[in-house]
């Protein structure tokens, strides 16, 4: 007992240092940067005619750390952390930085996209789902349609909101059983277009978002599911700065597409790591695939007892009906992280429930698939290891880099032990949260997949 109680203890200490360290990051300015073309200009003439630009709802910059998004003629092309002198320009430092980021030849134009539903899922949430839809209703796409699903309202303040700023504009639908994956099949059962998108209402979408998220449906017949880049909207307190330098929920400025008939050759666990394809705040769905599967399952997501895996649970149900997966980072939204160390321990742990019970659903829904997952678990057990593992800074990194997030997932805070034993402790509790959420739908009523 003694020694259990000194092992506590130690466990004690240790996170109380490792708050001390989290309390100890600064805030960091978040931008865009667009660089033009660069057609004809040379890289000294590149700062003259580039373009730099406040990050959503931010001020505009100034001295100090900045998170750059570097964009080329309007496409996304990569992050860095540029560190701005006192007095100095900010554009002419940032577009210096942005200089070392390699250049792509242009992607091929998409043709036209097909007709899209966006699905908005919210729950008592009234000022952030303003400022959600008002990004969405600046759309560039020529055909869309906006649902707003009000999950087990409290109050009236979401209907009130739609009806009296968005009128016509907007649809609102109201659910009255709890959990984001019924709020989704709501909204996926009313919504008239080609491709259902969806977002959630903490987001501020690019003007381009959907016309890039939908366009590759048109390309490729046999899409049934894409997604798109997600970038931090703040890094104003240490929980969004931690979250971004780990990656956050960015998956990369290199487009890729998925292919059940031709598994990826890096990819030992396809299509069971679906968090590597994307997230739920940003996917989209050709409609007729994902009601043919069912939809989502709507004993997983937030709300439920399995904390999440709504999302990864869709992924891996297209991918099954043998239907391709796109990720595309010319299809950007802007996300508000958790803002408190509180919000990590809570988002840590439902990471890793949401992971095992979404993989406990797809097992449930669909048996045939359990040998594909069992030839796969010693690989999976590994990946598990890596998952939840105490990640370390990166190497080599220069000291303007620490302290913020630069390039994607690149590490420059050391992920705390605490988030990495919550992660875990979710993963083994998964299963278990699935199974008692399909119990307490079905005692609201509900059905489960």
């Amino acid at each position: 007992m003694a020694g259990v109680r000194r092992a506590r203890q130690e466990t004690l200490r240790e996170t109380r240092r490792e708050i001390d360290d989290f309390l100890r990051i600064g805030a960091v300015q978040v931008a865009e940067l667009d660089l033009g073309d660069g057609t004809g200009v040379a890289e000294e003439a590149e700062a003259e005619s580039a373009v730099l630009r406040p990050g959503p709802g931010s001020p505009p910059v100034t001295s100090g750390a900045v998170f750059v998004l570097v964009r080329r003629a309007g496409r996304p092309v990569g992050t860095l952390l540029g560190q701005v002198p006192e007095g100095a320009d900010p554009t002419r430092v940032l577009a210096g930085l942005a200089r070392e980021l390699p250049r792509s030849a242009p992607p091929e134009p998409w043709p036209a996209p097909p007709s899209a539903g966006v699905v908005v899922a919210t729950r008592e949430r009234a000022d952030q789902l303003a400022r959600a839809l008002d990004s969405l209703l600046a759309q560039d796409h020529p055909d869309f349609e906006i649902v707003v699903v009000d999950n087990a309202p409290v109050t009236g303040d979401t209907r009130a909101l739609v009806e009296r700023k968005y009128g016509e504009r907007v649809r609102y639908v109201s659910e009255p059983v709890p959990g984001l994956a019924v709020a989704h099949n709501r909204g996926l059962a009313v919504v008239r277009g080609e491709v259902v998108a969806f977002t959630d209402d903490d987001v501020v979408a690019d003007p381009r978002w959907l016309t890039e998220l939908t366009a590759p449906f048109a390309a490729d017949p046999r899409l049934g599911c894409a997604t798109g880049l997600i970038l931090p909207a703040r890094l104003r307190t240490p929980a969004q700065v931690l979250l971004e330098s780990h990656g956050g929920f960015a998956k990369g400025f290199v487009a890729r597409t998925y292919d059940p008939e031709h598994p990826p050759a890096d990819e030992p666990l396809f299509p069971f790591t679906a968090g590597r394809f994307g997230s739920g705040a940003n996917m989209a769905f050709r409609t007729e695939v994902l009601r043919a599967v069912g939809g989502f399952d709507p004993a997983t997501g937030a709300g439920t007892r399995a904390r999440g895996g709504d999302d990864l649970y869709g992924f891996v149900r297209v991918l099954a009906h043998g239907q391709r997966l796109r990720y595309t980072p010319r299809a950007l939204v802007w996300h508000h992280h958790r803002e408190t160390w509180r919000d990590l321990e809570t988002q840590a742990y439902g990471y890793g429930a949401g992971l095992t019970a979404y993989l406990t659903a797809v097992l449930v829904n669909r048996p045939a698939l359990l040998p594909a997952l069992l030839a796969r678990v010693p690989g999976g057990l590994a990946h598990a290891r890596r998952l939840t593992a105490v990640r370390a800074t990166g190497e080599g990194a220069g000291p303007e880099a620490m302290g913020a997030p630069g390039g994607h997932d690149s590490r420059t805070h050391p992920w705390p032990r605490r988030l990495a034993r919550l992660q875990r402790r979710g993963m083994l509790y998964g299963p278990v949260g699935y199974l008692r959420a399909r119990r307490a739908l079905r005692a609201t009523g509900g059905e489960a997949r």
